[in-house]
């Protein structure tokens, strides 16, 4: 199956300024709530969503912790200039390894791939320090840039028995997106963090989980409906535009996910449902489909699913999703794995098939953006009557906005 020709001024619309959240509401759960399905669309609180639900549906949060990975150093002043602020973005870890989770844990140094701000002001050989406080200790922390082309940049602290986790929440900021245009508060810190958030690595909310509160988690689950946790580890890549004119030639970010033997028993016994909660949480159950896939026909055991991989095959050669969810958890009990990390650059735009996700539960997007590409591949062309109906209602957009459950037509 080839992907189809698709031009992207067919998924632009109009975003006025003032429509765009750049704070949150006092109450996380009482955003509105736009519900789609079967072309019909109604208008709540999110607060209502666990009464909005199939029964018996399973959802899937995406449980990964924003770090604040914004780290800025002051850079010596000298007698021909004074020194100037460097930003330095994590992006990913390189060593000790590349598993994000790992990496968080590293003792003393480690090196990570990096946005730099003003990198023509760090030289050569020049190594930039600051003092942070974490509890009892005072830290130095060091950084310098051992590879510019490939702007890695290598981390020491002393000292060196705290683990970099510890480092990073005492001395960096948090990384709110570009289009807020605003600086950090003191609000932004748990704001911008679900109330599940555990695996620490991303660098970006999974914004449809910010409207959850603790009663919307104990109602869900008085209904009955399944909660379930996998992780993505959102990059600085889900902001990044498309500005090719064939869009499959836009560079998709890669993703490290994690998933679990117990999310897999989980979609293996659902019989309802499966319904994800962010984009996030649906790339990477899609993408779990394509890796049984890659199991099944390559015997391809590396967890990296391309770009384009869903388009590469002829669909009457493809399992059902419940053969692909067992080929991966056969694979995992035999390498005697309850987790597997996997990578996924998977590109959802109109045409694809949906293999796993019947729901999802998301916020609204950029436009033109590979999101909005998403919704309209799930939702068909009714994503711009469902934008339309969210700017004539006055919703709020973007990551502190309000939400939509949308239901695919059965």
């Amino acid at each position: 199956m080839h992907p189809p020709a698709i031009s992207l001024n067919d998924y632009s619309y109009d975003l006025p300024d003032n429509r765009i959240a750049r704070f949150p509401l006092a109450q996380r759960d009482q955003a509105k709530l736009l519900v789609y399905q079967r072309g019909q669309i109604h208008d709540h609180t999110f607060a209502e969503l666990p009464a909005l639900l199939p029964e018996g549906c399973s959802l899937f949060f995406n449980n990964t912790k924003v770090i604040p990975a914004r780290l800025y150093f002051q850079k010596a002043s000298d007698q021909h200039e004074a020194g100037a602020l460097i930003e330095v973005f994590l992006l990913h870890p390189v060593l000790p390894n590349n598993i994000i989770s790992q990496a968080m844990l590293a003792i003393g140094s480690c090196s990570w791939q990096c946005v730099i701000g003003k990198q023509k002001k760090w030289k050569p050989g020049i190594v930039l320090q600051k003092t942070v406080q974490v509890r009892a200790h005072t830290v130095t922390l060091y950084a310098e840039l051992t590879d510019r082309e490939q702007k890695l940049v290598t981390f020491r602290w002393e000292p060196a028995d705290l683990p970099f986790a510890d480092i990073v929440e005492a001395s960096g900021q948090v990384p709110l997106p570009p289009y807020l245009k605003r600086e950090v508060t003191e609000e932004d810190k748990p704001r911008y963090q679900t109330i599940y958030s555990k695996q620490q690595g991303a660098v970006a909310a999974p914004t449809a989980g910010l409207h959850f509160t603790g009663q919307v988690l104990e109602n869900l689950q008085q209904r009955g409906i399944l909660l379930n946790y996998l992780t993505l580890h959102v990059s600085a890549g889900t902001f990044q535009p498309i500005k090719e004119e064939i869009i499959q030639q836009h560079p998709m970010h890669s993703e490290q996910v994690v998933i679990t033997q117990e999310n897999l028993h989980s979609l293996l016994n659902a019989d309802k449902s499966v319904i994800a909660v962010g984009t996030t949480s649906m790339r990477t159950l899609e993408s779990l489909y394509w890796y049984g896939v890659q199991l099944i026909k390559e015997g391809d055991t590396h967890f990296f699913v391309r770009k384009l991989s869903p388009y590469e095959y002829p669909e009457e050669a493809l399992p059902d999703a419940k053969t692909s969810m067992a080929a991966v958890l056969q694979y995992m009990q035999q390498q005697e794995m309850e987790s597997l990390v996997g990578e996924t650059e998977i590109f959802i735009f109109p045409g694809y098939t949906f293999r796993i996700c019947q729901g999802l539960v998301t916020n609204f997007h950029m436009p033109t953006s590979t999101l909005v590409l998403l919704i309209a591949a799930f939702i068909g062309e009714d994503w711009r009557k469902v934008y339309e109906h969210a700017l004539a209602n006055r919703y709020r957009f973007l990551s502190y906005g309000d939400s939509s459950l949308l239901l695919k037509k059965d």
